[in-house]
């Protein structure tokens, strides 16, 4: 090309790209309201969102992955524990960690029953956000090895259905193909909501928001056999199911997973899950002796 032509080959594309540029820049604008649940921000989300910021939060927290990554990202946090767990955490988180065992401690932030309600709201609304699946996973900030292997919580957590296995608690039964109940009953466990590992380790004595899940059959036959235990259950598999779709059944022993008399676990799963659902996940469960 020649001189002129160059020119207005730079030109044309210029413009070209400045009018996509534009064209994109407005789409997304349109799209803004109906992405971010802007008919949900009430004046108590609003409130929220002045606590977080009065609080620097973010200094040690991420939301949507941006922020600080000394302490788990938020984002989906109403999500992942429910209002219930999240009210007690915040009311005081040292009931939950301290420095000692978890090399970390979360200040207690002298937050009233207000500014923990409006809180939740905020963490609510942020969690109904179209994120575009960002940021892919909650970020784990645990460096707790899981014993006799030399993954840490995060790397199992990220290893996927099926690759998990020699991170399998000792009794665990090694998982089949992809039609074994049990394997469907292992991505469950990672992909059901909220996700059951977002709480639970399946490493022995890794406690995370809920108890470890390693020697889950046998404590379940303890559990059934002693005179505290109030369910319906007779049998190992009865007992998860139970767990799983009425856990305040039985409330296990320790005030960081209870309150009231009420446990934190979501008590959807009846809801969210099929029946079959619930026989792979419980059959998955039960392999945890």
């Amino acid at each position: 090309m020649n001189k002129r032509q160059t020119r207005s080959f730079a030109v044309i594309s210029t413009a070209i790209a400045t009018v996509v540029f534009l064209g994109l820049t407005v789409d997304s604008h349109r799209q803004f309201p109906k992405l971010t649940n802007a008919e949900t921000i009430t004046p108590e989300v609003t409130r929220g969102k002045d606590v977080w910021h009065a609080k620097n939060c973010i200094n040690c927290h991420t939301l949507f992955g941006e922020g600080a990554y000394y302490a788990p990202d938020l984002t989906k946090i109403s999500q992942l524990r429910g209002a219930p767990y999240l009210t007690a955490f915040l009311k005081d988180p040292g009931r939950f960690y301290d420095e000692q065992r978890h090399r970390r401690l979360m200040p207690n932030q002298n937050l009233s029953d207000e500014e923990i309600a409006a809180l939740i709201a905020f963490f609510d609304w942020v969690a109904n956000v179209d994120n575009q699946g960002w940021p892919p996973r909650p970020i784990l900030v645990t460096g707790s090895s899981i014993p006799g292997t030399d993954l840490t919580l995060a790397q199992q957590d990220a290893s996927g259905p099926g690759k998990a296995d020699a991170a399998l608690p000792p009794g665990a039964r090694p998982i089949g193909g992809a039609e074994d109940p049990i394997a469907k009953g292992e991505a469950l466990f990672r992909t059901a909501s909220p996700a059951c590992n977002a709480c639970h380790s399946i490493a022995p004595g890794v406690n995370l928001a809920g108890p470890t899940l390693a020697g889950l059959a046998s404590r379940a036959e303890q559990t059934m056999a002693s005179a505290d235990y109030k369910g319906s259950a007779d049998s190992i598999e009865a007992y998860i199911r139970e767990s799983i779709v009425s856990p305040s059944t039985y409330l296990h022993p320790g005030d960081m997973y209870s309150a009231g008399g009420t446990s934190f676990m979501p008590n959807t799963y009846a809801q969210s899950l099929t029946d079959e659902q619930l026989d792979q996940l419980v059959a998955y469960l039960a392999t945890f002796k």
